[in-house]
């Protein structure tokens, strides 16, 4: 009976290539995030925005009441950040639902710097 003896290569197979080990990712850079804004006006009433803020933006009533005083007093409150995508959401929702109950509330959206 006769003995093979198989010696590896040693050439490395696909297992043992190094450049198959390491791999490198581009950096992906984040997509900008939109600040989605309240606009104060003389006509929509402050339980209205108070209801706004809860229903569309998930706010607490204490929340909800602390953002509608700073649009109320400033003229301008965020009121959350999102992708463009939920921010145009958001934004949509709002104007919809303030035209519906026949509200002149204004909300914007616009790129976070």
């Amino acid at each position: 009976m006769t003995e093979h003896i198989w010696m590896m290569s040693d050439k490395p197979d696909d297992d043992g290539d190094p450049s198959l080990l390491v791999q490198t990712r581009p950096k992906t850079k984040r997509p900008p995030l939109y600040k989605v804004l309240l606009l104060n006006d003389d006509y929509t009433p402050m339980e209205f925005v108070v209801h706004v803020l809860e229903r569309f933006f998930g706010m607490t009533h204490a929340e909800a009441f602390e953002i509608m005083l700073t649009v109320h007093k400033k003229g301008v409150a965020v009121v959350g950040v999102f992708s463009h995508e939920i921010a145009e959401t958001k934004v949509g929702q709002v104007m919809d639902f303030a035209r519906r109950h026949q509200h002149p509330l204004q909300c914007t959206m616009e790129r976070e710097e």
